[in-house]
């Protein structure tokens, strides 16, 4: 008798696999004449954590409390630490209450698509969208809507656009302020220009911001959502530690939004991984009030990588930058009619120099390439000009 193979989801299946590995094959055949590779393609701090920092992980690994389940939306100090972390960056109403604890950005990201929407709604998503996201909602059953966004316009999405996009299945609008994969960073009067949209047209908006602390000192207060009366009756934020303390490895990211959604949430988020790294939760929650000269210092440090990278790009006068900001340049390659892929493979393969090519982040981006430079320092990024000088793929 025959046998029958057993089946797999074909949302999962069909979903493609994450891009940054097979980019990453392309440097096996870079021979290393040019001297060591330029790797532009993960957005992680080139830079360690802070030794206390460090410190603190490594005592609280060490005991039996950090061992055991906590409570499914975070630990109650950083709860509290973060929450005050909120109302003194932006300003408003925001409590522990109002906050859950998860295990990194992603896993926020994907818990949160859980619990507004199901398999055949839609959710409206800005193009170019970081991959993780249109990954989550095709493996969830849940159709990226693109929002398309123009280089003419710094990439930040329009409103009155977003609302054409409007039918009966949507269930809410994602923005990511400073963006994957752009760098665009939208103004707080477009932000809440979509929060009010989304308050009249009885949705949720979802702003990742994961990369909020790498705005320009002088920039302000990202949004004035919080300030909003019913901002928890359809506002939700994303965070990530990961970036702004250095600590990616140990996967800790917030949702801020009313406890009435978050209470919805915490049913996935049991189901998921029913907490949050322990040791992570007690090392931020001394490291949220007492590391801010630390985090500002880094913020500089990746400001001076942005001057650096547009220095480069200056002697490079037929490579074009569209946007940059956080971690993230959106470079227009000369290469017309040339596949963005090519490019990208033979930039890693010939000079040394790898990043991501644009259609990883949607349809229509065979022109850009997103290029991460927050892990590179700014002596390798004065490097970009020789490497990609007579370049042709």
């Amino acid at each position: 008798m025959p046998s029958i193979n057993p089946q797999m989801n074909p949302l999962v299946r069909d979903t493609g696999s994450p891009p940054i590995p097979e980019a990453q094959g392309w440097t096996r055949s870079y021979n290393g004449a040019l001297g060591p590779l330029i790797d532009l393609s993960q957005a992680v701090p080139g830079y360690p954590p802070h030794p206390d920092m460090l410190r603190h992980l490594s005592e609280a690994a060490g005991t039996a409390a950090a061992a055991r389940y906590g409570d499914i939306l975070g630990d109650q100090p950083l709860r509290d630490a973060y929450s005050a972390e909120i109302v003194r960056r932006y300003g408003g109403d925001v409590s522990s209450n109002d906050v859950a604890i998860t295990a990194g950005c992603n896993q926020a990201f994907v818990v949160t698509m859980m619990t507004i929407a199901r398999q055949g709604d839609s959710v409206i998503v800005p193009s170019p969208w970081y991959f993780n996201h249109d990954m989550t909602l095709g493996m969830l059953g849940i159709k990226a809507e693109p929002l398309p966004c123009q280089a003419a316009n710094g990439f930040v999405p329009s409103c009155a656009e977003a609302e054409k996009l409007i039918t009966p299945s949507t269930r809410a609008i994602v923005l990511v302020t400073p963006n994957n994969p752009t760098g665009a960073v939208y103004p707080a009067e477009t932000i809440a220009e979509f929060a009010a949209l989304c308050r009249n047209r009885g949705l949720w908006l979802v702003v990742d911001e994961t990369y909020r602390d790498f705005l320009a000192p002088d920039h302000g207060a990202p949004h004035g959502l919080f300030s909003a009366p019913d901002w928890r009756d359809h506002v939700l934020q994303l965070y990530s530690f990961s970036k702004s303390y250095c600590i990616p490895g140990h996967r800790t990211g917030a949702i801020t939004g009313g406890p009435a959604i978050l209470d919805e949430i915490a049913k996935v988020l049991d189901c998921v991984q029913i907490c949050a790294p322990r040791a992570a939760q007690k090392a931020l929650t001394w490291a949220i009030p007492s590391l801010d000269d630390w985090r500002a210092a880094n913020t500089a440090e990746i400001l001076r990588r942005v001057t650096a990278f547009k220095n480069a790009f200056a002697l490079l006068p037929e490579w074009r930058i569209d946007s940059i900001g956080a971690y993230f340049a959106y470079v227009a390659h000369p290469f017309t009619g040339i596949p963005v892929q090519r490019v990208a493979e033979r930039l890693a393969s010939e000079r040394g120099v790898l990043g991501l090519p644009g259609p990883y982040f949607g349809a229509g981006q065979e022109q850009h390439m997103r290029l991460a430079f927050a892990n590179v320092t700014v002596e390798s990024l004065g490097k970009l000009p020789e490497r990609l000088k007579n370049f042709k793929p």
